[in-house]
């Protein structure tokens, strides 16, 4: 099945990197106009540039998602680009990783500071309620709107220092099963995926051992590329997922079932 993205404007948070950036250029192929909302301003106008060569629209805007001031912002800049929002990707996202305390000998030597907490919590949790926010009025004057949200595998099991991370997930989670009661009614589908172990910067960053167990306890026997997670988004995007609503997607190669 192809997927068919022709006039049809999408945002793109987290946009720039990793798999912000492979879903942007799997939008822009499949015919999309591309946003691409990120902090990184040298990677964000690089892509920009490469989806334009290639012949697709886009446009890049600096947007902190936590800051309500950025992304009214981003959202008029937006409008003023492409005249409408149809499908919001709600992918930016941060670790702060450490345990709830750690222990040693019987006594604490250190926990997750508030700093960690506050910073997850505001970009992964906050982020999602800010953008969805201010681009849904839009999708309900359009009676038209697909918002897809990263979750995350470790939502539905848990993962060792991941409070912060974790908690934000599993919200994500909840917020989109009553945005979908919500808004579905307005023409608006709203889901979620949760990626499994994806190779990006970030993971391949890892000792070789950790990145082994990883694998290890994926049933497939590797670890997902970017563009699984763009399909993913390109696919609860389309006309075809029209019926889709309140799903959470887990696409971790069996991830959950082997651990």
């Amino acid at each position: 099945m192809s997927v068919e993205l022709r006039n049809r404007v999408a945002v793109i948070t987290g946009g720039a990197n990793g798999i912000g950036r492979a879903t942007a250029l799997a939008f822009s192929q499949a015919g999309a106009a591309v946003a691409i909302w990120d902090m990184v301003e040298q990677a964000g106008v690089a892509l920009v540039e490469e989806i334009s060569s290639a012949g697709g629209q886009a446009v890049f805007f600096r947007v902190n998602v936590a800051s309500s001031t950025d992304v009214d912002a981003a959202v008029a800049a937006t409008l003023d680009r492409f005249g409408k929002i149809d499908i919001l990707i709600n992918n930016a996202g941060i670790t702060r990783d450490s345990q709830l305390i750690k222990v040693k000998d019987g006594e604490v030597i250190g926990k997750m500071s508030e700093d960690q907490f506050d910073a997850v919590i505001n970009v992964n949790l906050k982020g999602v309620f800010t953008c969805t926010q201010a681009i849904a009025p839009i999708m309900v004057r359009q009676g038209y709107g697909r918002i897809v949200s990263a979750a995350s595998v470790v939502a539905l099991y848990g993962n060792f220092g991941q409070t912060n991370y974790v908690a934000t997930k599993a919200a994500v989670i909840g917020m989109t099963r009553v945005w979908a009661r919500e808004l579905g009614k307005r023409g608006i589908t709203v889901n979620a995926i949760a990626p499994g172990f994806i190779a990006t910067d970030m993971i391949r960053a890892m000792p070789d051992k950790v990145i082994a167990a990883m694998v290890e306890h994926t049933p497939v026997g590797r670890m997902g590329e970017p563009r699984d997670i763009a399909q993913a988004y390109l696919f609860l995007s389309s006309e075809e997922a029209g019926f889709i609503n309140g799903t959470v997607l887990s696409v971790d190669g069996g991830l959950v079932l082997g651990t």
